[in-house]
């Protein structure tokens, strides 16, 4: 194994995690900068009130995007499983 090819390997397995993590990473902070706009708004402080939807908007994106993202890691695993020849030369 060459060090390009463990640079590509890596490379691809870091953008996977990015491109997995990044719509639940979004709904959170969109789901946080608005709930935080109308906690400002309203003069309520309860720092517990941010959680809850926080966790429903990242379950139902979860639900949303879950077949996209497994499908995503599932296409990384077959491509490094495929590629194991070439990499253990």
């Amino acid at each position: 194994m060459t060090d390009s090819l463990a640079i590509e390997v890596m490379r691809k397995a870091l953008f996977t995690t990015i491109l997995v993590s990044a719509p639940m990473l979004g709904v959170a902070l969109v789901v946080g900068v608005i709930v935080s706009i109308l906690q400002t708004a309203t003069s309520i402080q309860e720092q517990s009130l941010t959680f809850i939807p926080k966790i429903v908007a990242v379950f139902f994106s979860i639900i949303y995007f879950g077949p996209w993202m497994f499908r995503l890691v599932i296409d990384f695993t077959l491509g490094l499983w495929g590629s194991f020849p070439v990499i253990l030369k």
